[in-house]
This record gives C-alpha cells, structure tokens and sequence, in this order.
C-alpha cells in the first residue's frame, strides 16, 4: 500500500511511502484485538474500591436480643442485616492487571494498523515544528489535512515538547511517541497521523521484533 506524504499546508509533497504488508496488510485477528485493549484497560484500572464490612462498622457489639425466645436469632447491630451494618463479601482493594504475550501484543497491534489501512484512514504529514507552543497552529495545521473534526492521534518520531503542549486543550487531539503506539489508542481515533520519519521509524521497529 503506498501513501502519499503531505505538507503541513495540506498539499501532497512529490513523495510518498509504500507501507509493509508485513505490519499494515495482515489479516486482522479480533480476538487478539479483544484480549490487548481488554488488558489496557484492565491495567489502567486503581482498583482501590472498599466497602466496609462487618467488623469494620462502628457500632456496639452488645446483643440485641436473647438467643431463644421467639423471633429471628439477632447478633450486635452491625449485621449486615440492618441498616448501617457492615456489607457481606463488598469490593476489596485488587490488582486488575494481567500480563499477555508479546508476540499477541503485536499481532494485535498490526491487525489494529490494517484496519485503519483498509479503512482509509492513515494520513502521513512531513516533519514539522513550531517555534513556541500555539494551540493555533496546531489547528491550522489539522484544518489543512481535514482533520479538525476528526479524533486524531498523532505519532512523533520522538518527544517534542511544543507539539504536545500545543495539542494539550485539544479534545480530540492525542499525541504519543512511536514507541508509545497501542492498540487501544489505534482504535479510539478516527484517523492516525504518522510524521514521516515516525512511520519509517515504526516499520523499521516492527520488522525487527
């Protein structure tokens, strides 16, 4: 697949980059898919969550009633069974996380990539920068590519620090490095806007895992 690579005025650039089949042109596998944004967002999750439960509720532990003479058995005030008493078998602080194979991991991330291949919706844009960080340049420049009503992830070669600060109050603007590329964050945007030298960066990657 050959794409052709633009300027930041919106204008195609005499070049263009034939993308590896290797890494944008696999068959997709869903259930690999399914299984890496299940374990991103598993992993982002506190997981901090507690309820109190029966011997953590204040209350006085004197027992209401006789054990036999009628009625149901009662205990203190703090069963469960009334209210303000302690909850049976309530959330406790866990850890959501789990691990996954690299080599699933990857398979997951590629067949995100040719989805977006198929789809269209891959747009690669010459290496640019801006002097200072400006929310407005940014937005000209997304205006220009005919993105600005698009959810866009744009994938730098490496940090660039006015890049980002300029994208920081945009809603629909992410930016990540492209070593930093997940599955999750593929599928969440409309539209991939590699860097130049990030694409060629990411293929060279791919190829070598």
């Amino acid at each position: 697949m050959e794409l052709a690579v633009y300027n930041i005025s919106g204008n195609k650039t005499e070049r263009s980059i034939t993308l590896s089949d290797s890494v944008f042109g696999i068959n997709p596998n869903d259930h690999a898919i399914y299984l890496d944004v299940k374990q991103y967002l598993a992993n982002n999750r506190q997981g901090t969550h507690k309820s109190k439960e029966r011997s953590e509720v204040s209350g006085s532990t004197r027992k209401l009633k006789k054990q036999k003479g009628g009625g149901a058995r009662k205990g203190d005030i703090n069963s469960p069974l009334f209210p303000g008493g302690g909850r049976v078998f309530g959330p406790r602080p866990r850890d959501y996380s789990f691990k996954l194979n690299k080599k699933l991991k990857r398979l997951a991330r590629k067949s995100a990539l040719s989805y977006k291949a198929k789809e269209n919706n891959l747009t690669i844009v010459e290496d640019f920068n801006f002097e200072q960080p400006k929310t407005t340049q940014l937005i000209e420049v997304l205006n220009n590519l005919k993105l600005s009503d698009k959810k866009t992830l744009i994938i730098l070669f490496e940090s660039n620090k006015n890049v980002y600060l300029s994208s920081r109050n945009l809603e629909k603007v992410k930016i990540l490095n492209v070593t930093e590329l997940n599955t999750y964050d593929i599928l969440h945007a409309n539209n991939l806007l590699f860097l130049e030298s990030s694409i060629v960066e990411f293929e060279k990657i791919s190829k070598e895992q």
